[in-house]
């Protein structure tokens, strides 16, 4: 049996934690939540398929980037106007920039990717890579280069 040091967990590391959990910040003169797309990443025979919900983002407010072997997709989901009745407002949808980044394996063609957006629902097709053939080098004595 092995002894652990038992450390109580200081106030300020809660008041992150909590604030981490609900990601509530202070703006527009009340509580807003930062939106992050829900994103699924599956493999479909020879090509990966990312999926996002997007739900209240324009098509023309999302883009989509592929630099040094990183997909990026990036947009930004506006609040709606609202009005204030009665001295209350309450807000639970979220607005505000996103970006979700993702590694791509060594070879894949940028031209090849594709996406398409359908009902609030980005999807991105990525072909995988071809498995590249090992090189055989041949072997030349020294005879050979004289």
């Amino acid at each position: 049996m092995s002894l652990v040091r038992w450390e109580p967990i200081r106030r300020s590391e809660l008041d992150r934690l909590w604030g981490t959990f609900f990601d509530v910040s202070a703006g527009n003169g009340g509580a807003s939540r930062r939106f992050v797309p829900a994103t699924d990443l599956v493999e479909d025979g020879d090509h990966y398929v990312l999926t996002a919900d997007v739900p209240g983002v324009a098509q023309d407010d999302i883009k989509i980037e592929l630099a040094d072997n990183v997909l990026t997709i990036a947009g930004e989901r506006r609040s709606e106007q609202t009005e204030d009745k009665d001295g209350y407002r309450r807000i639970e949808r979220s607005s505000g920039s996103f970006t979700r980044s993702l590694t791509l394996p060594e070879g894949v063609d940028p031209e090849s990717i594709s996406a398409s957006y359908d009902n609030g629902v980005l999807r991105v097709e990525i072909p995988k890579p071809s498995a590249r053939a090992p090189h055989r080098v041949e072997i030349t004595s020294g005879a050979d280069k004289a």
